[in-house]
């Protein structure tokens, strides 16, 4: 699991950071945008201040752009990396596993190299890190039950921000999700930081990198299986899996369930049988364990991909909206390229 730990921005008591409560009520918006909650679009421009968006039904506002931040999940954390702000990362926390190869040296030296917390971290210790921004990557993270509500962060001078692509209510949860929506989510996070050529940059970068994608014209299915044994727990039809098969060109045999993720049966998988299988790769659930329980299964053993041995691999931190989707797209239709397919 990566870690972080770097700033260079001088420590604030916790008192300087109540005296910000009246100020600071978390927020974002373009000068672009007509509408709160909207992404920034056109011509790059540096952000005027206060902002304001509507975040999931929470209405945030910003007074500047925030210089101490505790991120929660890998995907905001590695948003912040891939923008150039990883010295604005006071904490990390519920990292997912260790940041890709090009972030490598973006990650050296900050708190994303040293996690202060490997679950979402509770109120009392976030606050020791005297964060302006708490920016979740699920918004069960800014809860009672996780970092606080959203609410009493506010009124303790933290502001918060999640992730828009795990907004739940329906209103505002992506249906289905989509590359435009992860890129907007960068763009509005730059605005957010005022480093909206960053945030450009890095939406073209991927943008290119995606469209160099393939998509395999042979009507393939596939299971993307996450996690789970005597329940197997799958990539459904409105999530970042169906996002990133949809690019590789595979039918997603959970394609029907009106969600993210969902549990599927092992016998609605044989019926299925899928032409692949996509392995999720975590730590505490490997894909080579999962191709062990696959084999040693006397009904799964007999699917046509576990036979065949047609496996395709992505790592856990980019199975969830971020930076890492189109990488692991382009990743997914090669491992698919390689595979030996009867025709």
């Amino acid at each position: 699991m990566p870690r972080a730990h770097r700033t260079t921005l001088p420590a604030r008591t916790l008192a300087a950071v109540g005296a910000l409560a009246a100020t600071a009520v978390l927020a974002a918006c373009s000068a672009d945008t007509p509408a709160a909650g909207s992404a920034p679009s056109g011509a790059a421009s540096g952000t005027t201040y206060p902002l304001t968006l509507d975040n999931c039904g929470a209405e945030v506002t910003f007074e500047s752009a925030p210089q101490r931040v505790v991120t929660v999940k890998s995907s905001t954390a590695e948003t912040l990396l891939a923008l150039g702000l990883g010295d604005r990362i006071v904490g990390a926390a519920f990292l997912d596993g260790e940041v890709p190869g090009w972030l490598t040296d973006d990650a050296a030296g900050t708190a994303v190299a040293e996690p202060f917390s490997d679950e979402v971290p509770g109120t009392e210790a976030t606050l020791e890190l005297e964060p302006d921004l708490v920016y979740a990557g699920w918004e069960s993270n800014v809860s009672a039950d996780g970092i606080g509500d959203r609410e009493t962060l506010t009124s303790l001078g933290v502001n918060t921000y999640v992730a828009p692509a795990a907004c739940k209510d329906p209103a505002y949860m992506p249906d289905p999700l989509t590359f435009d929506a992860v890129f907007d989510e960068i763009t509005e996070v730059g605005t957010v930081f005022d480093v909206p050529d960053a945030a450009a940059d890095l939406v073209a970068d991927q943008r290119a990198l995606l469209n160099d994608v393939t998509a395999d014209d042979r009507g393939l299915s596939a299971l993307w299986y996450s996690s789970g044994s005597d329940i197997p727990y799958v990539g459904a039809g409105i999530g970042a899996p169906q996002m990133i098969l949809d690019a590789v060109g595979l039918q997603n045999v959970a394609a029907d369930v009106e969600d993210t993720w969902t549990s599927m049966s092992w016998e609605e998988v044989v019926d299925a049988d899928p032409d692949v299988i996509v392995l999720v790769d975590a730590a505490w659930n490997t894909a080579g364990s999962k191709i062990q329980a696959l084999q040693e299964n006397a009904a799964t053993a007999e699917l046509t991909a576990v036979r065949e041995g047609r496996f395709l691999v992505v790592p856990f931190p980019a199975t969830e909206a971020g930076v890492r989707n189109v990488e692991a797209a382009a990743d997914l239709s090669r491992q698919l390229g390689d595979l030996d397919l009867d025709e």
